[in-house]
């Protein structure tokens, strides 16, 4: 096993990790998170770029990146719907928009495996995961600042809800559009 592919195994590890601290209630569990998700994030990118540059794209690779890509963010999404404790998050609306997203286009690389072919994640695509990733480093951060200065800071909970609402709104376009754009291009495999 090649060090990209490597690299994309170990972004699951730093999920499962990930997950855990931000599902702890310790005082630095949510910043820990945050730079978990960091690591993890770089490791897509790092992957990407080590398998392009020493020439070692793998058809392993081609499949398990995206997925790795969208276990990180699904679960990410899913810790931050809003909870009792934080009243600022994704909304569950945007979550079930963008994982039902994921799961399409994961099937339709399914389907298109089974013919045979590999399709690998777009331009379009990494738009959408870049601004995916932004939008949850955007929360996670409030979180973790959140841990110091108080989850009813005023400022957290107007940035949260302003900028938040802003960084959804075009994290939820993308995800549509480019998921769209997507099934089009694909087109044929339906036939």
């Amino acid at each position: 096993m090649n060090l990209p592919n490597k690299l994309t195994l170990g972004r699951l590890v730093l999920t499962a990790f990930f997950v855990a601290f931000l599902s702890t209630s310790t005082h630095w569990g949510d910043a820990v998170a945050l730079l978990l998700f960091v690591t993890a994030s770089a490791t897509d990118w790092l992957d990407g770029y080590l398998a392009r540059k020493l020439n070692q794209m793998t058809n392993f690779g081609k499949l398990m990146d995206p997925l790795a890509d969208k276990v990180l963010v699904a679960s990410a999404l899913v810790c931050l719907i809003p909870s009792k404790e934080h009243h600022v998050g994704v909304p569950a609306w945007a979550v079930i928009i963008i994982i039902t997203r994921e799961f399409l286009i994961t099937g339709l690389r399914q389907l298109a495996a089974g013919q045979g072919v590999i399709l690998p994640a777009d331009h379009l695509g990494k738009h959408k995961t870049a601004w995916q990733i932004i939008t949850i480093l955007f929360f996670l951060t409030l979180l973790a600042a959140g841990d110091y200065f108080g989850d009813e800071s005023r400022w957290l909970r107007f940035l949260g809800l302003k900028v938040g609402s802003v960084l959804i709104g075009v994290t939820v376009f993308l995800t549509i559009y480019s998921g769209l754009a997507y099934l089009w291009k694909n087109r044929g495999l339906f036939k």
